[in-house]
């Protein structure tokens, strides 16, 4: 059976730190960092997001605003906002929660964020400073598929790494990452042609497609380590599911992520660490 990588505990001493971090730096500079999270809309899942990221907050010590915008907000109100946001100096993170309704342009939204308080990692420069190789925010999911590997001794270096999904959010980022690390990285999605075979060529698989269980153990190569970034509803049983069929796949593979309680707690947790490296570096103390 699959070694079992654990999210939600490393997540848990992610936070920990992050908070005893917090708890140092608001002694020493009378303040706490400072997240502001703006939500447009009554998206019931939306509104799931920010509440948890507003108790994530909490229990690390980390100041949380939630500014509530209505459905019909202007997206030139949203802009004013975000630049009000931008000015004030003591914010140190913004984050838009996505998505956004539809008459508003979320690259639009995301370019008026300052990249230097860009949370999320999303801002077209500090995309740009990841694929250059220059000083960045990492984006939080692909920053907690890495710091999971890493936590597990799992080294990309010299292996072949296969990624299921190209979004901005995920996929590009972690395949970027991976070839960082010095992994060989094919770049695979929804329309690819005999995926299934690129998948069983995989020493390493990050599925982030959000298919719910288009991976299925039969595409596993024995001894792979899988990583599931999908969440999604499982169309019979209401559950919460990956895109990885964990049970089969859990019998070929070396490590696996589950769903939930793997990659998901890891992009909270690296939120608020992306928080406190907002906060330091506008002080000067990183």
């Amino acid at each position: 059976m699959a070694t079992i990588l654990d999210g939600k505990a490393l997540a848990s001493e992610i936070r920990g730190d992050v908070a005893l971090k917090v708890s140092e730096l608001s002694q020493k500079y009378g303040r706490a960092p400072h997240l502001a999270v703006i939500l447009v809309g009554e998206d019931p899942a939306s509104q799931v997001y920010v509440r948890n990221k507003a108790i994530a907050c909490e229990k690390a010590g980390i100041r949380n605003t939630t500014v509530n915008m209505p459905e019909s907000t202007p997206e030139a109100e949203l802009l004013a906002e975000i630049g009000r946001l931008n000015k004030a100096d003591d914010v140190d993170g913004i984050l838009v929660q996505l998505p956004l309704p539809g008459h508003i342009c979320e690259d639009k939204v995301i370019e008026a964020i300052d990249k230097e308080k860009d949370v999320d990692g999303f801002h077209p420069l500090n995309v740009a400073g990841l694929w250059q190789k220059t000083p960045h925010i990492e984006p939080c999911t692909p920053m907690g598929v890495m710091m999971l590997l890493d936590a597990y001794n799992i080294d990309p270096k010299g292996k072949r790494a296969v990624v299921v999904g190209r979004s901005k959010i995920v996929g590009l980022p972690v395949a970027k990452m991976l070839l960082d690390r010095n992994a060989t990285v094919t770049l695979c999605h929804t329309r690819t042609v005999n995926l299934a075979d690129e998948v069983r060529r995989a020493e390493i698989l990050i599925a982030a497609a959000g298919r719910p269980r288009m991976i299925t153990g039969d595409m596993i190569a024995p001894g792979a380590v899988v990583i599931d970034v999908g969440i999604n509803r499982d169309p019979q049983t209401g559950k919460l599911c990956g895109d990885v069929d964990f049970d089969t796949a859990a019998e070929k593979a070396s490590a696996i992520t589950p769903v939930p309680g793997g990659v998901g707690p890891m992009t909270i947790a690296c939120l608020l660490l992306n928080t406190l490296r907002c906060f330091q570096r506008r002080l000067g103390d990183l």
